[in-house]
């Protein structure tokens, strides 16, 4: 199965062509490519947390960090879903590609706020 049609993740926006870069060119200036998590939280144990995650997902989108990220990641950001065995629930995490000079601006500016919530 491709991971992106897992059901333990999605894209938020358009899905990608597929492709995986590590350097990309982008108006003929190369640029390194970072893939970072940048929100994270937990959901309880309920029948569709998929369905009780979209509050919290739409939420970040329409934070002042969620709209910088969805402005600046080269593709639309993706979450993951993985089983919270010490809560008994479930764990989320938006993952996003930004280019170095975006990646040092978001380290700067959001870093600290996503590494205290875990």
């Amino acid at each position: 199965m491709s991971r992106h049609l897992a059901p333990e993740n999605g894209y938020i926006g358009n899905t990608p062509k597929g492709q995986n870069y590590e350097t990309i060119v982008i108006d003929n200036r190369a640029y390194r490519i970072h893939n970072v998590t940048v929100h994270k939280f937990t959901m309880g144990d309920v029948d569709d947390p998929d369905l009780y995650a979209a509050m919290p997902l739409h939420e970040w989108q329409n934070s002042e960090s969620g709209k910088w990220i969805m402005s600046h990641a080269i593709e639309s950001p993706q979450w993951h879903r993985r089983i919270d065995h010490s809560s008994y629930g479930y764990q989320y995490a938006v993952t996003a590609k930004l280019k170095d000079v975006d990646y040092t601006f978001w380290t700067l500016k959001w870093h600290d706020a996503v590494d205290k919530k875990s």
